[in-house]
């Protein structure tokens, strides 16, 4: 049994190196669009069911068909229209299902990472080698779309293995957006052994949590919005910090929720101390310039931690901290 993921230590917002974004700015700004594909009829997954209700699920596939067709093209325009440049979580059939929405937003120098190939295809279940064929497949396959080979990743569905993190650091990513658990980047121990980012992405601001899961109006949704960017611009006067907003076109960009989304971009964008940024961008300057520092005090802490008698062998030991790739006993 494991009580902690152990790929990251326990280390306190407060007292931390300071992190500072390009130009001095206080906070780290991205828009994730998931972008994803699901299959009507995809194969079955012993795990988790794709669908909540027999086949044919014609009204799940279609209001996602109609994200596609109808709410990408409302998003773009949206996006265009306040200089932000998506940080696309990408479903990689949508390559060959709809290449048209892969050349608008290549257009647009948009950012594209892995979100799997599909979004009814789980990792649950997948041995080592089916994992690593399936997150090498959907990289090569925004690399020959665009021409560049992605450095981040977002599980499939949110679907993870104990070896997810490790099998992309090992085929070239730098981040992850898979946990949730901080408001600032932070580093990700991968048995590799390489620089490894944790990129902030927000359940609590998905547009899909927001509506479907907690049920609230778009009017609330866009308060909420402003209301984290208020609290994270403050704290990012002391040190740099992380806002993402991750949308999903079927749900944002629908008619009558479209203008309290637009209200927020308005607000966020209207402050002149915001680093209006990609995913990639975020993790390329934390792992050049802010890391290491990070690991010196993540050790630090833990050294703490330890004399004050802090059982440290659930997620690792102090020296597996200090030495990269290390998972302490449970390596």
């Amino acid at each position: 049994m494991k009580a902690e993921p152990g790929c990251y230590d326990y280390w306190p917002y407060a007292g931390r190196p300071k992190i500072t974004w390009p130009g001095g700015k206080r906070l780290a700004f991205w828009v994730a669009p998931n972008i994803e594909f699901y299959e009507l009829d995809p194969p079955k997954n012993p795990h988790r069911a794709a669908w909540p209700h027999p086949y044919p699920a014609v009204p799940g596939y279609s209001i996602r068909d109609y994200g596609n067709r109808v709410g990408h093209m409302r998003q773009m325009r949206l996006l265009d229209k306040y200089g932000i440049r998506g940080s696309i979580s990408l479903s990689t059939a949508l390559c060959a299902h709809h290449p048209e929405i892969i050349d608008l937003c290549a257009e647009r120098d948009w950012e594209f990472f892995t979100h799997g190939i599909y979004n009814t295809r789980y990792t649950y279940g997948m041995n080592e080698a089916q994992e690593r064929e399936m997150i090498l497949d959907s990289m090569d396959t925004i690399e020959r779309a665009v021409g560049k080979k992605p450095a981040g990743y977002l599980a499939p569905a949110l679907s993870h293995s104990e070896v997810t993190l490790d099998l992309f650091a090992e085929l070239g990513g730098l981040y992850t957006c898979d946990l949730f658990h901080d408001d600032q980047p932070t580093p990700v121990r991968v048995r590799s052994g390489q620089k490894f980012v944790s990129v902030p992405y927000s359940l609590e601001l998905n547009d899909t949590i927001v509506y479907v899961v907690n049920k609230i109006e778009p009017r609330r949704y866009g308060q909420m919005i402003k209301d984290a960017f208020d609290r994270l611009y403050a704290e990012g006067a002391e040190s740099g910090t992380v806002m993402c907003i991750p949308t999903h076109n079927y749900q944002v960009s629908c008619p009558h929720r479209l203008k309290a989304f637009e209200e927020a971009l308005e607000y966020i964008t209207g402050h002149s101390d915001v680093w209006v940024t990609t995913s990639r961008e975020i993790a390329e300057h934390y792992a050049a310039n802010h890391y290491d520092f990070a690991l010196a005090d993540i050790a630090r802490h833990q050294h703490v931690r330890s004399a004050q008698g802090v059982p440290l062998g659930l997620t690792g030991s102090v020296a597996a901290v200090g030495t990269a790739g290390s998972r302490g006993q449970e390596a």
